[in-house]
């Protein structure tokens, strides 16, 4: 390392003082009345300065006009090197950009946009589109089919006539394709699990009104099963006044539109209460004659005010 390295950078006196030419530069880079009070500066280097102008420019809050000036080596004239506008410590940024395959949410596209999948995209994986065909020594090859038609015709020429002939064999991509597998590419065990969790997240067992029904989805009559593996777990509900409606929805998912529901349960009968409030207890001042009971006796005092 060098002793010209080492040395403490020092600001040049001549370019610190360069300020009138650095806001010149700055006024004839910007329009007019944008560049505002000096800043401040900071030495980039031997004889390079760099000086830092307010920016009154609408949207570009704490930004600021960068104006670089430097000087020779031994000369006595400062000039000009580059105008910039860069943000300053508490400017006004726009968020960091994110790709759009980043930004999308569900529910986002409209009628004409177009979504298309990345080649590479975990959730697809290569369906048979019958390029992979099998090795031509494979069983179930062309070729070993015909090598095996051609002998049972041979062995069927000589024997009884009731001698069964191999039936013809089905092609690999007619099966695929029955199975709805010829395709450019099919779901792989991934995409089907964050499809299963989605799903399930909406409208599985776990929700409020799955917790609320009186019976699971698997039991409805309005529930339409599909097909593949995720058959096993869902299906599609077709009751038109259920929450679910059009949506596939969890085998362990309900709602109060079950269609065994339809019967309405019979509310409990309350206790009898211990005081009937709403009937009347009839309660006599006097005993009656029938009871058998002697009234007792008049004291002396009602005596005596029945003979005045």
């Amino acid at each position: 390392m060098s002793a010209a390295s080492t040395r403490s950078r020092t600001t040049d006196r001549l370019c610190a003082e360069a300020v009138d030419l650095a806001r010149a530069a700055a006024e004839e880079a910007a329009a007019p009345g944008v560049v505002g009070e000096h800043a401040g500066l900071e030495s980039e280097g031997d004889r390079v300065v760099t000086h830092f102008f307010e920016c009154k420019e609408l949207g570009y809050r704490g930004w600021r006009w960068a104006v670089t000036v430097a000087r020779a080596s031994r000369a006595k004239v400062v000039t000009l090197d580059e105008v910039v506008l860069l943000p300053g410590p508490d400017a006004l940024l726009a968020p960091e950009w994110v790709p759009w395959s980043e930004r999308l949410r569900p529910g986002d596209m409209g009628p004409g946009d177009l979504l298309p999948t990345d080649a590479e995209d975990l959730r697809l994986e290569p369906g048979y589109s019958g390029e992979d065909e099998p090795l031509p020594d494979s069983a179930v090859s062309e070729e070993m089919a015909e090598l095996v038609e051609a002998e049972d015709a041979e062995v069927a020429a000589g024997a009884p006539s009731n001698l069964p002939v191999v039936p013809a064999r089905g092609s690999i991509a007619s099966v695929a394709e029955e199975l709805g597998m010829r395709r450019a590419r099919v779901l792989s065990r991934y995409g089907l699990h964050i499809a299963a969790d989605r799903w399930d997240e909406s409208y599985g067992a776990k929700t409020a009104m799955a917790q609320a029904a009186p019976a699971t989805c698997v039991s409805c009559g309005f529930l339409q099963p599909i097909g593949g593996s995720l058959g096993q777990a869902f299906g599609v509900c077709a009751n038109e006044f259920a929450p679910a409606d059009g949506r596939v929805v969890s085998l362990a998912y309900g709602c109060g539109g079950h269609s065994e529901a339809a019967v309405m349960p019979t509310p409990p009968r309350p206790a009898p209460p211990v005081i009937d409030e709403t009937k009347v207890d009839p309660f006599p001042l006097r005993p009656s004659p029938d009871s058998g009971s002697v009234p007792d006796a008049p004291d002396e005092t009602t005596a005596e005010l029945g003979h005045s």
